[in-house]
């Protein structure tokens, strides 16, 4: 049987003969790539800085712009949540209720959106009443064992 050997981060080397030097431009002409640096004489791209944005056509209509916008999307009534993990919510005092309101009034949140949703990272040790749009299962099982409430508002 072959021994497996472990790979160190350490030890890691890309293969032999697959890293090459990186092409040096404008180093004269012996390089084959000196004076314009392969960017030939004159013209928007020849300058720094020069070219043009992602999508333009020379001046035509760009194709984003000619195809027709039909049809439906629900991004645009999607709702949005302010996500908290359960472990955050253990800077409050054992009995507190914590709802949307207070978690931005101490900064764990900065928008309220659509609502609170509570995720279930990490660990919770006090015992509080959550009120939240939205609880993941981990977070209802994790508040509860904690000995604490969930409210759904």
């Amino acid at each position: 049987m072959r021994e497996v050997r472990k790979v160190k981060l350490h030890e890691l080397r890309p293969a032999e003969g697959a890293r090459r030097l990186p092409n040096r431009k404008g180093r004269g002409h012996a390089s084959g790539n000196g004076k314009t640096a392969g960017r030939g004489h004159k013209g928007q791209n020849a300058r720094s800085g020069g070219g043009v944005r992602p999508g333009f056509e020379g001046g035509q209509m760009p194709l984003y712009r000619r195809i027709p916008k039909r049809g439906f999307n629900n991004k645009n009534f999607a709702k949005v949540y302010a996500e908290i993990n359960v472990s955050a919510l253990n800077v409050f005092e054992d009995g507190t209720v914590v709802n949307a309101e207070l978690l931005k009034e101490k900064g764990l949140i900065k928008e309220i959106y659509d609502g609170v949703a509570v995720l279930g990272n990490g660990e919770l040790t006090k015992k509080l009443t959550v009120q939240a749009a939205r609880f993941t299962k981990t977070a209802s099982q994790k508040i509860e064992a904690a000995g604490g409430k969930k409210e759904v508002v």
